[in-house]
């Protein structure tokens, strides 16, 4: 099979590779759709950031090389003998964290994880087995197609929840990135009634305002805190990072209100400097979100065949598997008028 894997930064190289075979608690997808994700990127500009080079990971056994690829759907092709919930043929979407599992599913992530595609072998292949705990069943009315932008999503609902958001809330997002764009989305099914985007980027922030946001500003061009307080003068309820540099982390607390919060949702390659005191100062409450637990996932799925949240707008480009360096990896460094780009597996609806 063709799979797309990740040598080191700057090298991803597509390549032939047979799957390994299938564990007795395992079950194989054939792709359909995957979506480029920002670790992705972080992974092919600055890497290794997750991908372990340098021994085993304790939770998958994976190292690199390895197969990259976390946000995707495809169908069933074959079951391990001790899998019950699901036979060949069935569509599904896959929750790519690896937990040890042995707490509440809502801190269980942070008593340490692992992603398949990033950890072990993912879906930038035809073919990839995973574990039975992994896949969700996919309601008929959600494609295959949209259900590769499950995962990102499902990033942004358990980030909504982690910031406390509640009807009639204000809420500003840093960075209008995909993550940005769909927290956005997330913000508004949550009942945020102004959201304000913000970004250097004019063609995201049009992006921004036609996926949710009420107000858009371009940071680039004027004061971020200035501006928002100009809307929402006390500062907005909770602030989402998802720019990922210093300078929106300093002015995501000082657009938040006394007593608000803000939420990290960005991944740092690198670290920042930053003052405490401005926290002190304002009481402002900051915590943070790397992906989401069980029931979030399966909620973004709910809410997504509903039609409560639809981030379908996100998707800017599909490109075919043979073109994922070139037409994926480079086209999101250098164009940033790009958001959310598919690569079509199987292609299958």
């Amino acid at each position: 099979m063709k799979a797309a894997v990740w040598h080191g930064r700057e090298d991803i190289r597509i390549e032939d590779r047979e799957l390994k075979s299938l564990k007795d608690n395992e079950v194989t997808i054939r792709v359909a759709w995957a979506g480029i994700c920002g670790s992705d990127l972080h992974e092919f500009e600055e890497g290794p950031v997750f991908i372990p080079t340098k021994a085993n990971d304790l939770l998958t056994g994976g190292i690199a090389p390895l197969t990259m690829g976390h946000e995707f759907s495809g169908v069933v092709e074959a079951v391990g003998k001790n899998v019950s919930k699901y036979k060949v043929g069935d569509r599904v979407s896959v929750n790519p964290t690896i937990t040890h599992g042995k707490r509440s599913e809502y801190d269980d992530i942070y008593d340490g994880f692992s992603f398949i595609g990033l950890h072990c072998d993912g879906g930038f292949a035809d073919f990839v087995n995973v574990p039975e705990s992994a896949v969700y069943h996919l309601p008929d009315n959600l494609s295959l197609e949209t259900a590769a932008l499950i995962e990102p999503t499902a990033v942004a609902v358990q980030a909504v929840k982690e910031g406390g958001l509640c009807f009639g809330d204000t809420v500003a997002v840093f960075g209008a990135g995909p993550i940005g764009l769909v927290t956005i989305a997330a913000a508004k099914a949550g009942g945020a009634t102004k959201i304000i985007a913000l970004d250097l980027s004019d063609s995201r922030l049009a992006m921004a305002k036609e996926i949710g946001a009420t107000h858009i500003i371009n940071s680039g061009k004027e004061d971020a805190v200035e501006a928002i307080r100009k809307i929402v003068p006390r500062g907005v309820d909770v602030a989402f990072e998802v720019a990922g540099v210093q300078k929106t982390v300093e002015q995501s607390i000082y657009a938040t209100k006394p007593r608000g919060t803000m939420v990290i949702i960005s991944i740092f390659a690198n670290p920042i400097t930053w003052h405490p005191m401005q926290l002190i100062n304002t009481g402002v409450k900051v915590t943070s979100s790397i992906a989401y637990s069980p029931s979030s996932f399966q909620e973004t799925i709910d809410l997504m065949a509903s039609g409560q949240l639809d981030v379908t707008s996100i998707i800017t480009k599909k490109i075919e598997f043979k073109d994922i360096v070139e037409e994926g990896f480079k086209t999101l460094v250098s164009d940033k008028t790009q958001s959310k780009i598919l690569v079509t597996l199987s292609g299958e609806k």
